[in-house]
């Protein structure tokens, strides 16, 4: 069904049976119960704490019964984050928030631990690049230009083999 004929069948409908097609989709529907819970009630300071200790916790998880799990380092944690929040439409501060703490989390996790895994570099620079371009299109670049350039520099401090692909990044903010 095109967005056009959907339309038309929704115009015909008269207010009652408008409401009853809503309360069916919110029943059976997850998404669309978490849409309207989130747009009726948008705690995106919740959400926000929420999404940081998940991703944290990714990297410094939880010790249990006095030992220490080990830390699984998912990207994709912050991904499905990040995804969801634009999918909401919460605020993009926030997203631009989630999307540079990911990485500087785990900037704080590589400047304590050895990574030998040439993928965490990658992964962290594919972040910090979707994470500069979302903030550029987003026009909140002044904003968060000093975030960037702190990732920048720590991941140049910290000797990351692909720092040259962050500082090229940087110059084209700079432009």
């Amino acid at each position: 069904m095109s967005k056009r004929d959907l339309k038309k069948y929704l115009n015909e409908l008269n207010k009652e049976q408008l409401e009853e097609q809503i309360l069916e989709l919110y029943e059976k529907f997850l998404p669309v119960k978490v849409y309207y819970n989130f747009v009726f009630n948008p705690k995106e300071e919740t959400l926000l704490q929420e999404c940081k200790l998940k991703i944290s916790h990714e990297y410094f998880p939880l010790q249990n019964k006095g030992k220490r799990k080990k830390p699984k380092m998912r990207r994709s944690v912050a991904q499905k984050y990040i995804k969801h929040f634009i999918l909401l439409g919460v605020d993009p501060f926030v997203i631009a928030d989630v999307m540079l703490y990911n990485i500087e989390i785990a900037q704080t996790f590589s400047s304590e631990n050895i990574i030998k895994q040439e993928l965490f570099y990658k992964s962290m620079f594919n972040s910090f690049e979707q994470a500069s371009k979302f903030i550029i299109s987003n026009g909140i670049i002044s904003e968060f230009k000093s975030r960037l350039i702190a990732i920048c520099d720590e991941a140049s401090s910290q000797k990351w083999k692909n720092v040259a692909d962050f500082k090229t990044t940087i110059e084209l903010l700079e432009d």
